[in-house]
């Protein structure tokens, strides 16, 4: 029998065969592209070539590399605090719940310095003279801040407001700048300390105190209303002070270590400036970079090193900024404080522009990705199960978009009903997650729910900057059972502690951030040398990374001045973390 025979088609097996070709090219064509690609993810850090023994290399950013300099300014014009106002810029924009452009807003951190230098006097110009700022994050905390660094007043700021009582127990400021709600409470610890009646105290409120606290005043306690000083600096010819230098501490954070000791984070301008240049890097798409255009809202507090950083960023990019609901340290009523959920984010606390980047925390993000899930199932199962498949399979090629048919038809109503209209819920862009950890489990549903870009970090009280950042794009998930001699050690007890942590529980953070490079200690070589994953504790320096100081030494007078280390000495963070062969970490 002829081939011919064999090879005998009719009309149906063309068009078959038409059929088969054209969905094989459609498939190939409109498969969506990955948005990082592959290589990028798959070397994210760059190791040393030597390491010590218990120690593993040091690792920096890839895009960085060993031999690359740090960047430890925004831009080659930026030195100190203050030049992070550009006056160049002279767009108005949003800052809580005032629109003011960067002129206005040096004007007035000028005026309140010139009305507080004149009304305090020579105490402020001492060598160790200190202002505590008892601020919730608002804009008279930056213009109290700026005002302070440019006549190099030191500021000092609690990460909790349970430090206050054994802060001021070990020190008093030269002065107090805090909240009218706050000034009973205040004068209580000042009225309960050994030096109650022989040290003069000087308080500076935002708001309208009571006549009560008014009346409980005493005479060796001077109070000044914030706005009146700043009326007074605007009425007389501003003072003026030398520049101060890139190297000098202008703010202390205090904070408590995982032991319990409370230490302070003593922050140079150039720490400050360094944190901004790597909250930029968070954004290292051109097409995303931040502009006036967007709108950030921040859950952390600028009494931390990183908070500030983050609204700092946002001042220098000229964006409207405001705080998550119920970050605030200090609250009125201890059973007004708000949870750690999505209806934080979607409660609108201040007249700003629907956020468009978000710095938020893991509870955060996991309640808001369970109520968008969960509101997206409920509307119609069908079409969730349908668009949950097509975006696994964006996101396992790579890509993710809210712009897809199945965003319109299940996801964006979700979202909406999450978010609420001010929220974000249809301008959000990006989603940056620190101060914890987050579960592995949820970021593939996070991916999924939110469709933007997502980055997960590791922050430490005493960085201004985030020790380790995942890629904004950075899809992939690194399964455990993908690292070396994963069995041996998932469950094995710390040997330092002596609990029994399971490694790699959490999701990873990706490689260190653009300015620091960090090892791990107390590694086991064994491990190491067989070629499996590192697993220590997280040492950092860098350009953003300050210098600790106990309370006592603080207390005694050790502070102040110029760091000397400029970030060149190893700071353990206490923090247990395992690195990936990709360079990528995991916070245990």
């Amino acid at each position: 029998m002829a081939l011919a025979d064999y090879l005998h088609t009719d009309d149906l097996t063309i068009l078959l065969a038409v059929i088969s070709a054209t969905v094989f090219l459609l498939n190939n064509i409109y498969k969506p592209q990955p948005l990082v690609h592959p290589i990028l993810l798959g070397r994210q850090s760059d190791v040393g070539r030597a390491r010590n023994p218990t120690e593993s290399a040091v690792y920096r950013n890839y895009a960085t590399g060993l031999l690359g300099r740090f960047p430890v300014t925004p831009a080659k014009d930026v030195h100190i605090l203050a030049d992070l106002i550009r006056p160049e810029v002279d767009a108005p924009r949003t800052l809580w719940s005032t629109k003011l452009t960067n002129s206005h807003l040096q004007d007035r951190a000028a005026a309140f310095a010139t009305g507080l230098l004149r009304s305090v006097g020579s105490r402020l110009q001492a060598q160790n003279a200190s202002v505590l700022l008892l601020l919730n994050d608002s804009l008279e905390f930056i213009v109290a801040d700026l005002a302070l660094a440019a006549h190099s007043i030191t500021s000092l700021t609690l990460s909790s407001a349970s430090l206050l009582a054994p802060v001021l127990e070990k020190h008093t400021p030269t002065a107090i700048v805090t909240h009218a709600f706050l000034l009973p409470q205040l004068l209580e610890l000042i009225y309960e300390s050994a030096e109650r009646k022989t040290t003069e105290h000087v308080i500076v409120v935002v708001g309208e105190p009571t006549p009560q606290a008014m009346a409980s005043v005493a005479s060796n306690i001077k109070v000044y209303n914030f706005a009146e000083l700043e009326r007074q600096g605007f009425k007389v010819e501003k003072i003026l002070s030398p520049l101060p230098k890139p190297s000098d501490i202008f703010t202390v954070s205090f904070y408590r270590t995982p032991s319990g000791e409370i230490h302070g984070a003593q922050l140079t301008h150039e720490n400050l400036t360094a944190g901004v240049a790597a909250v930029r890097a968070l954004f290292p798409q051109a097409n995303a970079a931040l502009s006036s255009l967007d709108t950030v809202a921040s859950a952390h507090a600028l009494s931390t090193p990183y908070g500030r950083a983050v609204a700092y960023t946002a001042i220098y990019e000229g964006t409207s900024f405001a705080s998550v609901a119920g970050s605030e340290l200090y609250l009125k009523d201890e059973s007004a404080a708000k949870p750690e959920d999505a209806t934080a984010l979607a409660t609108r606390k201040y007249p700003i522009p629907s956020p468009t980047v978000l710095f938020v925390k893991p509870a955060h993000v996991t309640s808001l990705v369970q109520s968008v899930l969960s509101s997206a199932r409920s509307s119609s199962w069908g079409l969730f199960t349908l668009g949950w498949r097509h975006k696994m399979v964006g996101i396992t090629n790579g890509y993710v978009t809210n712009q897809s048919l199945w965003d319109r038809l299940v996801f964006d109503a979700a979202r909406l009903k999450a978010l609420g209209e001010q929220g974000g819920s249809g301008t959000l862009r990006e989603v940056v997650v620190s101060g914890g950890t987050l579960d592995e489990e949820i970021m593939t549903p996070a991916r999924i729910a939110l469709s933007v870009a997502f980055v997960n970090a590791t922050t430490h009280p005493l960085v201004a900057a985030p020790v380790l950042a995942s890629h904004p794009l950075d899809l992939q998930d690194i399964p455990l059972s993908a690292s070396p001699l994963t069995s041996k050690d998932k469950k094995k007890t710390d040997t330092l502690t002596g609990t029994g942590n399971t490694v790699g529980d959490k999701a990873h953070t990706g490689p260190p951030g653009v300015n620091v490079e960090v090892k791990l200690m107390h590694v086991d070589d064994e491990v190491v040398e067989s070629g499996g994953d590192p697993v220590g504790y997280l040492s950092v320096r860098g350009p953003p990374v300050g210098t600790a100081i106990e309370l006592e030494a603080f207390a005694q007078g050790a502070w102040g001045g110029e760091d000397a280390s400029r970030g060149e000495n190893w700071v353990d963070t206490e923090v247990r973390a395992r690195v990936h062969s990709n360079g990528a970490f995991r916070i245990c």
